[in-house]
């Protein structure tokens, strides 16, 4: 806990997540509907509110995956209150509750030089595009996530897709109030692949959006677009994989925005080529 000047900063309480997710929204990142339940259940004490005489006034995530991986999101002071150093403070706040782990983040492009001066290394681009929705029958290959396969059964396969195992996270976010979580069935009924789509402030989101190849990812995107519970739809896609650009520029497509991905330990170790959609920036 952190204590100047009237500012206090501790562990959200459930219900002042929902707000650092409607500031989310007014800094135009579009959080979906109920994320608050998927991103608070991942790890319900690393997630800290900056009160100023009792009243919020910023927010940050440091959520932990384990011993090895963290990832730092939702860093915001409300506009009125920057320029104080209230969001240094709750900078610090999450490094020290992630020290000792390698630690994961998508940070704004005009900020990226801020990480760098505490150790952190650019990785790669996130880019946000947003579709037009395409009347396409779906495709038989794709099924219900939840009916065909366990949550054991995903984690097995995003193994070298995600630094770190999140069950806790998938729990929530596989099962969507507003949306759906479809898997690709490959040979011998082994998922081959799986996304998830859901309702935001503004039309709906896609992520993850993971796949073995093109076609698959081809056949899913198909798949969660007829599913999808409003349009427009966005997804955030790696720049490091080329396909997964070109595959949503198939469709009408215009890019929203950037971020970059940095890491402060070491850039780990995943396929690229198969993330065709990233989760959430806001927890990786």
């Amino acid at each position: 806990m952190d204590k100047d000047n009237d500012l206090v900063i501790r562990p959200m309480k459930r219900h002042e997540f929902d707000l650092a997710l409607v500031w989310a929204a007014r800094e135009g990142w579009n959080p979906g509907l109920h994320d608050a339940d998927a991103f608070y259940n991942s790890d319900p004490t690393g997630h800290f509110v900056a009160l100023l005489s009792k009243v919020p006034v910023g927010c940050i995530s440091a959520v932990a995956y384990g011993d090895t991986f963290g990832f730092i999101g939702l860093y915001i002071v409300k506009p009125e209150h920057r320029g104080k150093g209230y969001g240094i403070k709750l900078w610090r706040q999450a490094l020290h509750r992630l020290e000792r782990r390698n630690v994961g983040l998508d940070g704004v492009l005009e900020r990226q030089q801020d990480y760098e001066r505490d150790g952190f290394v650019y990785a790669y681009r996130n880019i946000r595009y947003e579709l037009g929705i395409m009347k396409i029958a779906i495709p038989r290959s794709v099924v219900d996530l939840r009916k065909k396969y366990s949550i054991h059964d995903v984690a097995e396969y995003e193994k070298n897709l995600f630094p770190a195992p999140r069950i806790l996270f998938l729990q929530k976010w596989l099962n969507p109030p507003q949306g759906v979580a479809l898997g690709l069935e490959g040979n011998n009924g082994r998922l081959a692949g799986y996304g998830v789509i859901r309702k935001c402030i503004k039309g709906s989101k896609i992520g993850p959006l993971f796949a073995d190849n093109l076609n698959g990812a081809r056949e899913l995107l198909y798949g969660l677009m007829g599913h999808a519970p409003e349009p427009p739809i966005y997804i955030d896609i790696p720049e490091a994989n080329g396909l997964g650009i070109d595959l949503v520029k198939e469709s009408d497509v215009s890019k929203v925005s950037e971020t970059a991905r940095m890491y402060n330990v070491c850039h780990p170790n995943l396929d690229l080529s198969r993330i065709y959609g990233v989760s959430t920036l806001e927890l990786g």
